[in-house]
Order: C-alpha cells, then structure tokens, then sequence
C-alpha cells in the first residue's frame, strides 16, 4: 500500500491540496497525508489525536462506496480511531468551519486522552 499512498499523495486533489497546504501542513499537531492504516490508505492522519480525516468526491455517495465507507469507518474505529468525512463541495464552500470542526475534534480528542 505504501507505493499506492505515495501515488496519491502526487496526485492529490484540489481539495486535498487546499486542506494540507492552507491548514493541515502547518497546524501545531502533526498530521500526515494518505497514511496507511490496516489494509486503508487515509486521506489524512493525525496519531496524536487518534483522528482521521476523509474528503469525499462524489463515488462516496453512490451505493457501492457508501457501503464501503460504512465498513471501512467501522474497522477505523475498532482501532480506537474517530473517523471526520467532509464532501469536497465543504471543501471548496465552507472551508473556515471544516478548519473549526477538525480543530474542535482534534483538542476534544486530545482532552479525552489525557482525562482519566
């Protein structure tokens, strides 16, 4: 899978492109991009915060890949990973509150670890 995540990471997404470089490559926790976790490539990863982040073209809403998604969510999370999904149309039409809403994840999911 390492090879395949490499391609991906190459030949990424605008909204891909835009989330790393205008957010994710510089927030103060670590996050990396198209990460392999169990036999998954995910779009980004932050270990840290047991979080991962999908962006969803449109394949995700057909049958096929819903039901996908829902299988793939449920192993993540098995793993003791929270799973955020936002649609590429977020992306491009509310990108401040995509930013807020994986910063607000990402410190509860930090809070919850260090809480006893």
């Amino acid at each position: 899978l390492i090879p395949r995540a490499k391609e991906l990471r190459k030949d990424a997404t605008r909204q891909e492109n835009h989330l790393w470089y205008d957010f994710l490559r510089s927030y103060p926790i670590r996050f990396q991009r198209q990460k392999t976790i169990h036999s998954f490539i995910v779009d980004f990863y932050c270990h840290k915060a047991k979080l991962v982040i999908e962006l969803d073209g449109s394949q995700h809403y057909q049958e096929q890949g819903l039901a996908y998604d829902r299988e793939r969510d449920a192993v993540l999370s098995g793993l003791g990973l929270q799973v955020l999904r936002f649609s590429n149309r977020q992306i491009d039409r509310e990108f401040s509150a995509v930013c807020a809403a994986i910063h607000t994840a990402v410190q509860t999911r930090l809070k919850e670890a260090t809480t006893p």
